[in-house]
């Protein structure tokens, strides 16, 4: 009989070993994905996804009532603050429309997302599909993933050896300055979605330019309104706070899920499920906590089930955490507050490589003379 793998929570990791006697966990998703599918949790949720995108464009036409009753006051931040997180809830939902969750049909899924993510949101649908995509194909692999890509933030001690100045100064101290960075990547969002759009294979060039047309006119018209309406530096203010608030919100639902998490080297094999679920980490808080993450908290199963509902995360979870146990694979889940702990901690141990002197190009040389 498998030894049941013991479920990580708050972050506590048991270093057990794997029992050898256990089944191969290879042939084990085949299992796992037959039990989900016969208990229906593959079938689409068309009344679910209705109403919620009924409940956000109620909200969005609120904060445009709002907007415009408020006129020239400085409540209009507030206004900016809320636009920011009914935006990043639509972004969600492209992202589900990404992965066929929404409807059957992958191209009727491909017209609302780019809908939701060109003309609402205002960032390229292909480039995320594009990203998005190989992170699913291999979280957490060095040189494969997008997502831990080094940039600004290096989330292996080999990319901070990689940077210098300013770059290698943000790494010190990496993971304090991550959610005050936050602030920034909405922009970033932005701004590398569209440039995006101007690379590329002669075949795509008339989506690209489709796509760049829908983005230039949502931002144009977005930006004449807030000028016509509020004074300059209201605007401005307006514009910023919204931005601010997208991307801090984002980034606090996406970052929980993978950082702090095993990191996979290039070269390394695993099997599907492994590579899935050790990688992977849930946050506990229940229906709540899905509508507020846009399912993105179950990050174990959308993983191993990319194109399973929203609202069916829930019960999929008590499976694959009970699959999990019984082949020994370890399971990740904790609280919200405490993946941004981890998340912090992860990044300052990261870091550490900055501000280690021997590491330091000028100290080598100096060793040399």
């Amino acid at each position: 009989m498998a030894q049941a793998a013991p479920i990580v929570r708050d972050g506590f990791r048991p270093t057990k070993p794997r029992d050898p006697n256990a089944q191969p966990v290879t042939s084990t998703y085949t299992s796992l994905a037959r039990t989900v599918r016969d208990a229906g949790l593959l079938n689409r949720a068309h009344h679910y996804y209705a109403w919620t995108l009924v409940a956000l464009t109620v909200a969005l036409g609120g904060i445009i009532t709002g907007f415009v009753l408020l006129g020239d006051s400085w409540f209009q931040l507030l206004m900016a603050g809320a636009l920011g997180l009914v935006l990043t809830q639509f972004a969600f939902l492209a992202h589900e429309a990404s992965h066929r969750q929404i409807f059957e049909s992958g191209r009727r899924n491909d017209r609302v997302g780019r809908l939701l993510a060109n003309a609402v949101v205002g960032i390229s649908y292909s480039w995320w599909m594009n990203k998005h995509t190989r992170h699913h194909a291999n979280p957490n692999r060095v040189d494969k993933d997008p997502d831990i890509a080094n940039d600004t933030i290096a989330f292996t001690e080999e990319g901070v050896r990689q940077h210098r100045g300013l770059k290698r100064w943000i790494n010190r101290y990496q993971g304090w300055l991550f959610f005050p960075l936050l602030t920034l990547e909405g922009l970033n969002l932005h701004i590398t979605s569209v440039q995006s759009l101007f690379k590329g294979s002669p075949e795509t060039l008339r989506s690209r330019v489709l796509e760049l047309v829908t983005i230039a006119v949502r931002l144009s018209v977005y930006i004449a309104v807030l000028f016509l309406v509020l004074p300059v530096g209201m605007a401005f203010a307006f514009l910023g706070v919204q931005m601010a608030v997208f991307g801090v919100y984002m980034g606090a639902s996406f970052a929980p899920n993978h950082k702090g998490m095993a990191i996979i080297p290039a070269d390394s094999k695993l099997d599907f499920l492994s590579k899935q679920v050790l990688t992977s980490r849930n946050i506990r808080g229940g229906r709540f906590m899905n509508i507020l993450m846009g399912g993105l908290n179950f990050q174990t199963e959308h993983h191993l089930f990319p194109s399973m509902p929203r609202p069916h995360l829930i019960k999929a979870a008590e499976i694959v955490r009970e699959h999990c146990a019984n082949v020994g694979v370890t399971y990740t889940e904790t609280s919200l507050g405490q993946s941004y702990l981890i998340v912090v901690e992860y990044l300052n141990r990261v870091g550490l490589a900055a501000r280690d002197p021997f590491d330091c190009p000028e100290y080598h040389s100096l060793r040399k003379v």
